[in-house]
């Protein structure tokens, strides 16, 4: 397989036409916020789900710099994956009478009474990376395209199989088929999980009708590869109950979808410990990735783990300090996506942030002349 080309690679996913109209920056009932205010006298809550996540601890603190360097006070409350505990932490933010809500929720339909009090409470409410469901109260949301990000994921699949060549084309040297592969997705409570499905599937599915690819476990439906919190060990078990259970007699593993860098590294410490790999070249089945985890660059330096999605969280917090603060002077925020984002009770007005292909060949380029690591931390895999 032609599983170490190095070249320079971004993949991006489009952007809208900006400036389409957004919903009114007010929760449904709510009075809006007090837009005579100074920041000084103004608190953000800010709701994160875990700090077990790399990429949620650099969130918070990007939020939290932004926001107080502006002027605001934040209460900034991490949960610990523990849905009644985020609960009581938006509560209490409420209770102590915040001007905005920014929520990273742990279960996008578990926070609807939350919803309701800050409504009733005049409290703007903007969803971050994931989508609030089921209820009526939600002002706005930023994200990234997270369809693209399951575009990507699949593309990076089939280059690393030798399917597709650096430009996205079929490779003239594709390797024989069918080739075996396996499904990972994320924790089905939250709704980006289904985005990242949808938009890998729907990238990989003439693939599967031709016979290109297989799925020896038949485990296809979202529901059968569910990873639920996003869980490493979780990850790691499932792969080693699909080796164990059809990869014992002699079949190969070509490659594995996985919708995250925790999930891919539990993936590969099955794969390596049941003696595949341990590296690409050496045999290491490809495998996917996603937030580009400083463990995971690592691995993908090592020649190890095949690719991985950036989402520059920098980017992210800017835009939802930049949305909050719409917001909170009573404008409407600049949304790029009014169709995209259904939560099952309204379509939530919307920016998207784009997503970057990360692979063995563009790594450096990336993250470590744009600053967002140092070569130290790559070698090391620690930050």
């Amino acid at each position: 397989m032609h599983n170490r080309r190095s070249f320079l690679l971004g993949t991006s996913a489009a952007a809208a036409a900006l400036g389409l109209a957004a919903c009114g920056g007010e929760g449904a009932g709510s009075t809006g916020p007090d837009t005579e205010a100074e920041p000084s006298d103004q608190t953000v809550g800010v709701a994160m789900p875990t700090e077990t996540y790399e990429r949620w601890v650099a969130d918070g603190a990007n939020i939290k710099k932004g926001l107080e360097d502006k002027g605001y006070k934040v209460d900034m409350q991490y949960a610990q994956d523990d849905i009644p505990t985020q609960q009581q932490q938006i509560d209490q933010m409420i209770n102590s009478g915040v001007s905005a809500l920014l929520i990273a929720s742990i279960d996008g339909a578990s926070l609807s009474a939350q919803l309701d009090n800050a409504a009733s409470q005049g409290i703007p409410v903007i969803a971050y990376d994931r989508l609030l469901t089921d209820s009526e109260n939600v002002d706005f949301y930023v994200t990234f395209d997270n369809y693209k990000v399951g575009v990507n994921q699949a593309n990076a699949l089939l280059y690393g199989l030798g399917l597709l060549d650096a430009e996205f084309e079929p490779a003239d040297d594709a390797p024989e088929n069918p080739l075996n592969v396996e499904l990972f997705a994320g924790s089905l409570d939250d709704n980006n999980a289904h985005l990242f499905w949808k938009g890998a599937l729907e990238t990989l599915q003439p693939y599967f009708d031709e016979g290109t690819l297989v799925v020896p476990s038949k485990q296809v439906d979202i529901e059968q590869a569910a990873t639920q919190r996003w869980e490493q060990e979780t990850a790691q078990k499932r792969m080693e109950n699909l080796l164990t259970t059809h990869y014992n007699g002699g079949e190969e593993l070509a490659g594995v979808l996985a919708p995250a860098d925790p999930l891919s590294r539990g993936i590969i410490n099955a794969m390596q410990n049941a003696g595949l790999g341990p590296t690409l070249e050496e045999g290491l089945p490809v495998v996917t990735g996603q937030d580009a985890e400083i463990a995971s660059i690592k691995l993908i330096a090592d020649g190890i783990q095949s690719s991985t999605i950036f989402k520059d969280t920098r980017d992210l917090a800017e835009q939802a300090i930049v949305s909050a603060e719409s917001i909170l002077k009573g404008e409407e925020p600049e949304a790029n996506d009014t169709e995209t984002y259904d939560n099952g009770v309204k379509v939530v007005p919307s920016y998207l942030l784009e997503v970057t292909m990360v692979l063995e060949g563009n790594y450096e380029k990336i993250l470590v002349e744009s600053g967002y690591y140092t070569e130290e931390q790559v070698e090391s895999g620690q930050l």
